[in-house]
C-alpha cells in the first residue's frame, strides 16, 4: 500500500472514536493528515529567564514548582489553581481557572517547561493557564520547537492532530513520493514532498517552514488549474460540434429600438466566429451591470434559430426568466422564432404541454430556470446552451445542461463582475470576452452612505422623487444567512414604512418564499407604477429591469459584498431620470465603513470587486461552492498571484512540450488525473 493511503486510524494512538472525530475534519489516510495545513504558528523555542519576562508577551520558561499547587474560591465561586515556581533569576505565580485536575500533575520540585501569556497583576507578574510539560519526559511535539496550531473540531485539541502528524511523519520518514519530478521540481525551484510534510508542520526553522508553504501553495493552484486546462483541451479536441452557417444579421439589428455599443458588436463577432467553428463554443462573457449581455445572447440564439436549432438559456430566479421571455418575445416579433418558458412553479397541464412543444421541435429559444436540467426534459435539437448569471450556478449544473444536446455551443455569462486575478482560475476552461462599455446616455448612479440618523431626511428626498412619478426600491436588513429570519425582516420593514413613513403610498412586498404567482402580480404592478416602493430581500438582485425606478435603499448595507451591492444599485439607472443609492449602516467597523465610502466613489464594477477581494478574502468574495470549484485550503488568490501564474505557466509547458508522456512524470500524470477526479466528484455534490 502507498503510504500516504494509509488510514488514519493505522497511527497508532488513534482508535475508532478519535478516528470519527478526524474524519469531521475531512481526514481519513495520512495524506489527508499531512493537507491538513496549519492555519498558523507559535515560537516556543526559546526559554526565557524569569527575570527577563514582559507583560502581554507569551514566553516559554524553565522553571522549578516551588510547593504543590493550592486551591482557592474566588467570590464568584470561580476555582483557581495557584502555583509559585522559580528559576535562578526569579520567581513566578502561575495560575489556572476551574481546572482541579492541575493539583494531580503538579509536584513540588518538578522540573517543568511553562508556555504562556505574561500579565502584571498588582505589582507581580503572573502567567495565566500555560501549557506545561515535564523536563524529563517534554515532548518534542509541543515545546521547545516552532508549533503548529490547526483548525479543530469538538473533542480534538492542538495536541491530538500535533501528535497524529509528528506519528505519521515518523511513520512515513523519506518514503513519500513526490509527484513532481526532479527536473520539474528545479524548473520551478520547489522542495522535495518530505521535506515540506516536515517543514510545513514541525519547521525546523522559518526559511523552511516557507519553502513548505510556497510549494504547497503551488501544488494547490497547479493542479486545479491542469484540471480545467484538461477539460478545456479536451473539449477543444475531441468533440465535432456544429458549424453554424453565416448569415446577415443587419436586417434583425435595424428592427431594435437601440444600437449596438462596439464592445457588443466585439463580443457578438467573437461569439459568431466560435459558432462557425466545427469544435464547441466554451465562451464566457463578462460585462458590468447595464452593458447589454442579454442582447449579445439574443443575437447568438437568434443565428441558432435561422440555422435550424433550438437554444437554452438557464436563469437562477423566475422573476429573471419571466422578464427575458417577455423580452426576447417584444424583440422576436415577426421574426417567425417560437419562444418558450419552463419554470418550476407552472402547472402540470402547462408543463406537460410545454415539455411537449420542447421535444417536438416547436420552440426555438427555450427560457427556464432549473426546471431545464430535469430529466424528463427533453429537446430535439439543442445548438446553444446559456447559463445567465454563472456565479448562481456551479460547473455540474452547467453540464447537465450541455448534456440536452450532442456537443452544442455553450455561452456563460454573467454581470457579477469578477476580480481580474480571480478570471483565469475560475473559469481555465473558458474563452473569455468582456463587455466593457456601457450604452450611451446612461447616467451615473449617485451613491451616497448614511446612518439611521439621516433616514427622516433621507425620507423626505424619496416623497419628492415618488411625487414626480418615480419608484423606489427598498432592500430589507439581512439579519442572518436565514430565508426565515430574512422573511420576517422583510415584512416587518414594509410594515414600518407603509403605516409610518409612506402612508400616502403603496408599499409592496417581494421575497423568495412568495408563489410564482404572486410575485408575477407584484412586479406587474411594479411596471404599472402601482407599487410606489417595493420592499425586497435580495431576490432583486439579478435581472430586475424597472426603467422608471430612480432610488434604490438598501437598509444594513456592511451586512453586504461591494459586488453584491454594486448587483442591487444595478437595478436602478435604466431609464432616461436621474437615479440614487442610498447606503445606510450604522456600522462602527472601519473596514465596513472603508468599504462602503469605496461604493460612493466608484461605479465600475471591475474596480469594485478588486476592492471587495482585497478587503474581505477571495474565499467570501466567491463562495466557492457556488461556484462548483472546491475551496482553496493554502493558496490566497489576492496575494499569491506570482504563484497562481507560475503554476499556469507551468501546467501550459507541460501540455505543450508534451512532457506528461515522458516516462518520468507517469506518476505525475496518474495524480494529476485522481486528484482533479477527487475535485469533480466534490462539485458534482455542490
Amino acid at each position: 500500500m502507498n503510504v500516504q493511503n494509509m488510514p488514519i486510524q493505522s497511527l497508532k494512538g488513534i482508535g475508532p472514536a478519535k478516528s470519527k472525530l478526524f474524519n469531521k475534519l475531512g481526514i481519513r489516510t495520512v495524506e489527508d493528515l499531512f493537507y491538513h495545513y496549519p492555519r498558523g504558528y507559535k515560537d516556543k523555542s526559546i526559554i526565557t529567564d524569569i527575570i527577563d519576562l514582559v507583560p502581554e508577551y507569551q514566553y516559554t520558561i524553565k522553571a522549578t514548582v516551588n510547593a504543590k499547587p493550592v486551591e482557592v474560591k474566588s467570590r464568584n465561586g470561580l476555582l483557581i489553581v495557584k502555583l509559585t515556581v522559580s528559576d535562578e533569576t526569579g520567581k513566578l505565580n502561575i495560575t489556572w481557572f476551574n481546572n482541579r485536575f492541575i493539583k494531580n500533575m503538579i509536584e513540588k520540585g518538578d522540573e517543568l517547561y511553562f508556555y504562556g501569556k505574561v500579565k502584571l497583576m498588582g505589582r507581580d507578574l503572573i502567567m495565566e493557564s500555560p501549557e506545561f510539560e515535564k523536563t524529563s519526559s517534554a515532548s518534542s511535539v509541543n515545546l521547545l520547537r516552532i508549533v503548529p496550531e490547526y483548525p479543530l473540531t469538538e473533542g480534538l485539541s492542538h495536541k491530538d492532530i500535533r501528535k497524529a502528524v509528528f506519528t505519521a511523519i515518523e511513520h512515513t520518514e523519506g518514503m513519500l513520493i513526490d509527484i513532481f519530478p526532479e527536473d520539474f521540481r528545479k524548473r520551478y525551484h520547489l522542495a522535495e514532498i518530505n521535506f515540506c510534510v516536515n517543514n510545513m508542520h514541525f519547521p525546523e526553522t522559518m526559511f523552511n517552514m516557507e519553502l513548505a508553504i510556497k510549494r504547497f501553495k503551488f501544488e494547490e493552484l497547479f493542479i486545479l488549474q491542469s484540471g480545467l486546462i484538461h477539460i478545456k483541451r479536451m473539449n477543444s479536441s475531441e468533440e465535432q460540434g456544429i458549424a453554424f452557417k453565416t448569415y446577415d444579421e443587419r436586417a434583425f439589428l435595424n428592427k431594435l429600438p437601440f444600437k449596438l455599443t462596439n464592445a457588443q458588436h466585439k463580443v457578438v463577432d467573437e461569439i459568431f466566429k466560435d459558432m462557425e467553428k466545427t469544435k464547441p463554443m466554451n465562451r464566457l462573457v463578462q460585462g458590468d451591470v447595464g452593458s447589454g449581455k442579454t442582447i449579445v445572447a439574443l443575437l447568438g440564439m437568434y443565428k441558432c434559430a435561422k440555422d435550424g436549432y433550438q437554444s437554452l438559456m438557464m436563469v437562477p430566479t423566475e422573476i429573471l426568466a419571466e422578464q427575458h421571455y417577455l423580452t426576447f418575445k417584444q424583440l422576436l416579433e415577426g421574426t417567425g422564432i417560437r419562444i418558450e418558458l419552463l419554470k418550476g412553479s407552472m402547472s402540470a397541464k402547462e408543463k406537460a404541454a410545454a415539455l411537449n412543444r420542447l421535444k417536438n421541435h416547436e420552440a426555438d429559444i427555450v427560457i427556464g430556470t432549473h426546471a431545464l436540467i430535469q430529466d424528463k426534459v427533453e429537446f430535439a435539437k439543442v445548438g446553444l446552451v446559456i447559463t445567465d448569471e454563472q456565479h448562481r450556478f456551479g460547473v455540474r449544473q452547467r453540464t447537465v445542461l450541455s448534456d440536452k444536446g450532442s456537443h452544442p455551443d455553450i455561452l456563460v455569462m454573467t454581470a457579477t463582475p469578477i476580480p481580474r486575478t480571480l478570471t483565469l482560475i475560475l473559469y481555465g476552461d473558458l474563452d473569455v470576452s468582456i463587455i466593457d462599455e456601457l450604452p450611451p446616455g446612461r447616467k451615473k448612479i449617485e451613491t451616497y452612505f448614511i446612518d439611521s440618523a439621516k433616514k427622516e431626511r433621507f425620507y423626505s428626498f424619496v416623497k419628492k422623487e415618488l411625487d414626480q412619478g418615480r419608484q423606489a426600491y427598498f432592500v430589507c436588513p439581512l439579519v442572518e444567512e436565514s430565508e426565515k429570519l430574512d422573511l420576517n425582516s422583510a415584512t416587518k420593514y414594509r410594515d414600518e414604512l407603509q403605516n409610518e413613513y409612506f402612508k400616502d403610498y403603496k408599499v409592496g412586498l417581494l421575497h423568495g418564499k412568495m408563489k410564482s404567482e404572486e410575485k408575477n402580480q407584484i412586479m406587474d404592478e411594479m411596471r404599472l407604477g402601482k407599487i410606489h416602493i417595493l420592499v425586497a430581500t435580495t431576490v432583486i438582485e439579478v435581472g430586475v429591469n424597472i426603467p422608471n425606478a430612480t432610488i434604490m435603499a438598501i437598509e444594513n448595507a456592511d451586512r453586504f459584498g461591494l459586488a453584491q451591492l454594486h448587483q442591487l444599485r444595478g437595478r436602478v439607472g435604466r431609464g432616461e431620470h436621474q437615479s440614487y443609492c442610498i447606503l445606510v449602516s450604522d456600522s462602527h467597523s472601519k473596514i465596513a465603513n472603508e468599504r462602503l465610502k469605496y461604493m460612493t466613489k466608484s461605479e465600475n464594477g471591475f474596480d469594485i470587486a478588486e476592492k471587495d477581494l482585497e478587503l474581505r478574502g477571495a474565499g467570501e468574495v466567491l463562495g466557492q461552492k457556488q461556484h462548483g470549484l472546491p475551496e482553496l485550503k493554502i493558496a490566497d488568490i489576492l496575494n499569491d498571484t506570482a504563484i497562481l501564474k507560475e503554476s499556469r505557466d507551468a501546467v501550459e509547458y507541460l501540455y505543450d512540450s508534451g512532457k506528461l508522456e515522458e516516462p518520468e512524470y507517469k506518476r505525475m500524470k496518474k495524480e494529476l488525473d485522481a486528484r482533479f477526479n477527487r475535485i469533480l466528484e466534490e462539485i458534482a455534490l455542490n
